[in-house]
């Protein structure tokens, strides 16, 4: 008897700074660290810190940034990345990111159009198209307008590589039992559909607010969603004025919409907890995160029906993985529901797993208290 060979390991890897404290080893112009993180130093209404190169040992296909950071008034950062290859660039710098906390005086957007024959931008994402990558640098700029006498703070910045697909790749066809079987996370269960028509301004309505929904849910989970007095201004205030907060501060006018992945995660950051974005090779290891009592916010892209329970198409969807049946199948709070009640649904582990690969690479925003820790990591290290 033959059995065949496992598939080959896709080449994933993060890596964070949480700030002031891995500062040492960039370098900064007009930025000094502070006792919350990294600011401005002095009068300076602009400054620059620059992250080491990050050598990933593998060729990398797209990098995907994430930061928490504090913009009061009219401040910003500006966030950009470029490849890296043994010990130098190889390709130009490109701009991820304008990006505010609020939108009343700064335009909080990505940058579409940037495009050459090494790289281009797409909205969330670097992809790679012509140079050789096999790392990634990041840059960010501390913006406040002349009169402003706090400015703003950048507390983490990190960044996902992703390898190429291969070719053989599979997914467990038996997966062992873990310590997440049989675990469902407590999270509330919220509907986007209840906001259909709200404020289509904010990217089309609720129809459309499956991530700003998702990254409400986890939010509330953790005890971290915004106060009554922030989301005042939802008039009328419906059924949950709160995640309509949510799509108007992850809004990206450029993308014009509230799905923009480190979008999302600045905006949970903001509500003191620590966020980014990364990507998981499997369910085996979002089983981690879990058992360690951290709910995952994941992006699929499928038809309709193609994973039972999931009875709608769509090219790219946000849901929180809550939990595992004790036969190891997702529980997922999926906001595409006519009401609360209908969120919560379980679906077959290895169709949701394929979708879930194929639709995004495995996206995941990991949101948690900075006192819970997460779980170990594998070798080749994604979080």
């Amino acid at each position: 008897m033959t059995t065949a060979a496992p598939p080959t390991r896709r080449d994933i890897a993060y890596r964070g700074f949480h700030l002031p404290g891995d500062t040492t080893s960039g370098s900064g112009d007009g930025v000094r660290a502070g006792g919350r993180g990294l600011t401005l130093d002095g009068v300076a209404e602009r400054g620059t810190w620059t992250a080491p190169p990050v050598r990933v040992g593998f060729a990398v296909a797209d990098v995907v940034p994430s930061w928490t950071a504090d913009t009061p008034g009219g401040c910003w950062i500006e966030v950009d990345l470029r490849g890296w290859h043994d010990d130098a660039p190889s390709t130009d710098w490109y701009r991820l990111a304008r990006w505010a906390a609020d939108d009343r005086e700064v335009r909080r957007t990505s940058l579409p159009g940037q495009r050459d024959s090494a790289a281009r931008v797409d909205t969330d994402t670097l992809v790679v198209t012509g140079a050789t990558v096999t790392g990634w640098q990041a840059r960010v700029t501390l913006c406040r307008p002349a009169d402003d006498p706090t400015g703003p703070v950048l507390r983490s910045l990190g960044a996902v590589a992703n390898g190429p697909t291969p070719t053989d790749q599979g997914y467990e066809l038996t997966p062992a039992a873990s310590a997440a079987w049989g675990r469902v996370l407590d999270v509330p269960r919220y509907s986007q559909r209840l906001h259909a028509g709200q404020y289509p301004q904010f990217g089309g309505g609720g129809d459309s607010w499956c991530s700003p929904t998702c990254t409400s849910m986890v939010l509330a989970y953790w005890g971290a969603a915004p106060a009554p007095e922030h989301y005042a201004w939802v008039q009328p205030p419906g059924s949950r004025p709160v995640v309509v907060h949510a799509a108007r501060h992850c809004y990206d006018q450029a993308y014009a919409g509230a799905g923009n992945w480190p979008f999302n995660t600045a905006y949970a950051g903001l509500h003191g907890v620590d966020a980014f974005v990364t990507r998981l090779r499997s369910l085996v290891e979002a089983e981690s995160f879990i058992a360690a009592g951290i709910p995952l916010i994941v992006s699929a892209a499928f038809r309709a029906d193609e994973v039972p329970g999931l009875g709608y198409d769509t090219g790219g969807h946000l849901m929180t993985l809550v939990g595992f049946t004790a036969d190891g199948d997702p529980v997922l709070n999926d906001p595409y529901a006519p009401d609360d009640d209908a969120v919560r649904r379980t679906v077959p582990r290895r169709g949701f797993e394929a979708v879930w690969q194929r639709g995004s690479g495995g996206v995941a925003y990991v949101l948690r208290p900075p006192s819970v820790p997460l779980p170990p990591p594998p070798e080749q290290a994604n979080w």
